[in-house]
């Protein structure tokens, strides 16, 4: 009860400071389903993914929505799906352990031990290990970040360039990149709904490592998107806006927190214009704005804010679920002005039947099981 209120508690300071701070083709997938109690799902197949413009009337998408640019890329696939095991995540371990060359892990939170004594262990082996972890959260990485150095690993704290490095991403052998929406701390790992994506496209894993670089070393450097990337403070916004504009019939929209402008006046205008709209957020209480106006526009939107149960952390937008040209984003962004605009943030846009069927009956899941907003 007191570790699920101090974690909430923490979260509304950092959306104060947040809200204070100035200011086609897709490569095959694996994604990771961080379920509470029930499991934790990897999945990655095949998909075709374009992002085009709705047909028929606009409700007025941004100029940055108007103009992200289309996707392309290649993989290969595979598909595994695990129970979550008693608080453990071993196939994020397994990820870590299968590499022989090097692992680059960047981690807004690192507290989970067991990763971090497999980091050491690689090291040892002699792959080349390289962390960055975020230095406003010293107070949760300072534990992981002690190890690694005293093990003779690089590791850095992140730049002070960026209000948050809230990225949560773990690369091997420079060939595939584990993109969360989820930190690596295990004691919140059997009540936190978080996903992942494990991407194999070799255009968007070299934009990873090229910005690892840059950001491990505290040098400037533009982000690249790849294939099918978005980053803050880039792209994010336009991409983020790009899936929820791309929405005909059904549109997911899941996240901690939920306040950008842009994001919420979006959704809002496919719910007044009869596209059927599902938000789900942690604690609706913090949002009675853009939530309002989401309900009255004729969207649903529900949250949990429970002290011991399920806690929403994930950040998802699954637009026309079942649809052949169906679209889902997955990230570390948060959707607030802060995560897409100031922070380094990293996320990735998948087209795929067995991941967006993934995501939405999860989100169907949850979203049956939280408080209405009325």
């Amino acid at each position: 009860m007191a570790r699920r209120t101090r974690r909430r508690t923490s979260s509304r300071s950092r959306s104060r400071n947040r809200r204070r701070s100035p200011a086609s083709r897709f490569s095959t997938v694996l994604v990771v389903a961080l379920v509470a109690a029930a499991g934790y799902a990897f999945l990655r197949s095949h998909g075709a993914l374009s992002i085009t413009p709705l047909p028929g009337a606009d409700p007025q998408p941004t100029q940055s929505t108007q103009s992200a640019p289309p996707l392309t890329g290649s993989g290969t696939s595979r598909a595994f799906e695990f129970a979550n095991g008693g608080g453990g995540q071993p196939q994020i371990y397994g990820v870590i352990d299968s590499a022989t060359k090097s692992v680059d892990m960047t981690m807004y939170e690192l507290s989970d031990t067991t990763a971090t004594n497999d980091l050491i262990a690689r090291h040892r082996a002699g792959v080349n290990v390289r962390v960055v972890l975020d230095q406003a959260e010293k107070s949760s990485n300072q534990a992981a970040f002690n190890a690694l150095q005293a093990a003779g690993i690089g590791v850095a704290w992140s730049s002070a360039t960026f209000a948050y490095t809230h990225q949560k991403t773990i690369t091997v052998d420079d060939q595939e990149s584990l993109i969360l929406t989820g930190n690596l701390t295990s004691q919140y790992y059997p009540t936190g709904r978080d996903y992942g994506v494990f991407d194999t496209d070799p255009h968007d894993v070299a934009a990873i490592v090229a910005v690892f670089n840059a950001d491990y070393a505290h040098t400037a450097t533009t982000p690249g998107d790849g294939d099918n990337l978005l980053w803050s403070p880039t792209t994010a916004q336009p991409r983020v806006l790009s899936v929820i504009n791309h929405a005909s019939k059904t549109l997911d929209v899941e996240g901690e927190e939920f306040s950008d402008s842009s994001v919420v006046d979006a959704i809002v205008a496919w719910a007044k214009a009869g596209v059927a709209v599902r938000v789900m957020v942690e604690s609706p209480s913090q949002y009675k704005t853009e939530t309002a106006k989401v309900v009255a526009a004729g969207g649903k939107v529900v949250g949990y804010s429970s002290s011991t149960g399920l806690y929403i952390h994930a950040k998802t937008v699954v637009a026309d679920s079942g649809l052949p040209d169906e679209l889902a984003e997955v990230g570390s962004m948060n959707y607030t002005a802060n995560s897409l605009h100031r922070n380094r943030e990293l996320g990735v846009l998948v087209t795929d039947g067995g991941i967006c069927k993934l995501l939405t009956s999860q989100f169907s899941s949850d979203f049956a099981g939280g408080a209405k907003q009325l």
